[in-house]
């Protein structure tokens, strides 16, 4: 026997007043919550190798994407134009001299080269202000325990520590043998011919999909275009009738652009892209190394590739979104270097500095505005070289560079002193040598390039 139930009839209009009003209360938490931040750091692109930039044999939508949604920089620099130092800098605010790490890290556990987890990074300091941090993917600043991601601010770290693998075997991919490199929070694990950039993608879903309610820093080291060239069979094809190694080369960068497409899918999934922030660049420029096929990257007119202190070892492209809050698909003239993101995006996210030395200034304003100064009278570097290293310094439009490392330089053009003094606004491609007609200019640089590199390596 069925028995007599009462029915409640609840009109429509209240059932549609109540959902609104619980998607109003959760976009005021969404509001009242500090923004997010990603920051995607990929791995020896080129200057100009995204279409948006120039180059135009190469698909990128995902990452044009990023700049239509927010604003591109022209002249952005990284600290060196080598791996472990520009990513200590980034990760530390500081001149890659001070955070202690002028070289590549150490490839394997026990080596001596690394950044100290004295250091104190920006993951740290979101993690201190509430946030919960996680590094993806590539790390190269230690292979020490105290070295390591978690011990450099990040609750999270799943990836690779030395300066590259094999994408499926997760060996470290030109030394040997037997140095598998593959790496949760701590911990060796084994994913035995898995791609590396779609579990990188898989953990980041995991991670934005665990802490979606707490406000989050997510450093993305992508380990690509680095070689080994190891890009997916639709864009092989995709690019097939392009010359080697620039086919090899761009099949890659349109895999990694597919992989940020799809992480970029997942922040709009889970509602978090107006609450967002994400900053994109590369950690130098691209390389010109055997391993990569002596080439492959581009750099439109300018000079020198990856290890050089000309523009196409240091000039790379970056970008910061954050829709609804920063101005969207505008362009950024000025000079700014990846040190600046660490107090730009405490700014942003009103999280305070603190006390310690940074080298990085805030380009909020110069986000904001076309017409903000740059945030640096005078910048510096100096790697690599050995007893006589190469360095320079930028100040205004004016560029020197001591001792420049690769081959870029004709027998012609070569200087005794190895000086070079660069008009970097009239002359970009650093092709016309004005040491000669300024001298007073090439001895300012020299002595201003003297006190700095003996205050940095103090400090």
């Amino acid at each position: 026997m069925i028995k007599n139930r009462t029915v409640i009839s609840v009109p429509l209009a209240l059932i549609l007043y109540l959902f609104s009003s619980y998607q109003a209360q959760s976009k005021n938490l969404q509001d009242d919550k500090k923004p997010n931040v990603i920051i995607i750091y990929t791995d020896d692109q080129g200057s100009l190798d995204l279409n948006i930039y120039g180059a135009k044999d190469l698909y990128t939508p995902n990452m044009d994407n990023l700049a239509k949604k927010g604003v591109r920089f022209t002249q952005f620099y990284s600290a060196a134009p080598v791996c472990s130092p520009s990513r200590a800098s980034l990760i530390s605010g500081r001149y890659p001299q001070r955070a202690g790490l002028v070289t590549n890290a150490s490839s394997d556990q026990g080596g001596s080269s690394e950044m100290s987890g004295n250091q104190i990074t920006i993951a740290e300091t979101f993690r201190s202000a509430g946030y919960k941090t996680g590094h993806i993917g590539k790390w190269h600043i230690g292979y020490n325990p105290s070295s390591m991601p978690n011990q450099q601010g990040f609750d999270y770290s799943y990836g690779h520590m030395g300066g590259c693998i094999d994408n499926y075997s997760h060996y470290f991919y030109w030394q040997g043998p037997n140095r598998h490199d593959l790496w949760r929070n701590g911990k060796e694990i084994w994913e035995d011919g898995s791609y590396f950039p779609d579990r990188m993608v898989e953990e980041i879903e995991g991670f934005l999909e665990s802490n979606q309610s707490d406000p989050f820093f997510l450093y993305w080291a992508l380990n690509i275009p680095h070689y080994p060239l190891q890009g997916q069979e639709k864009w092989r094809n995709y690019y097939e009738d392009l010359p080697s190694p620039r086919k090899e080369y761009a099949a890659l960068v349109s895999t990694m652009d597919e992989k940020i497409g799809q992480v970029m899918e997942k922040v709009v999934e889970l509602g978090l892209e107006e609450n967002t922030i994400i900053v994109f660049q590369s950690d130098h420029g691209h390389s010109e190394e055997e391993r990569t096929f002596s080439g492959g990257g581009y750099a439109g007119n300018y000079r020198g590739a990856k290890f050089s202190l000309f523009e196409g070892g240091i000039r790379i492209p970056a970008i910061i979104s954050w829709p609804g809050q920063l101005p969207q698909n505008e362009v950024r003239h000025q000079l700014a270097v990846n040190v600046d993101w660490f107090p730009t995006l405490l700014e942003l996210c009103d999280i305070p500095k603190g006390e310690h030395k940074i080298d990085g200034k805030s380009i909020v304003e110069l986000i904001h505005s076309p017409s903000a100064p740059p945030p640096h009278e005078t910048f510096f570097w100096q790697c690599l070289g050995g007893e006589d290293p190469q360095w320079a310094v930028r100040q205004g439009d004016w560029k020197l560079i001591h001792n420049p490392v690769g081959n870029h330089l004709s027998e012609a053009e070569k200087d005794p002193d190895k000086l070079y003094l660069f008009n970097i606004i009239a002359d970009p491609g650093e092709s016309i040598n004005k040491v000669k007609q300024h001298p007073d200019l090439v001895k300012n640089l020299q002595d201003l390039y003297k006190v700095w590199i003996a205050e940095v390596v103090s400090n």
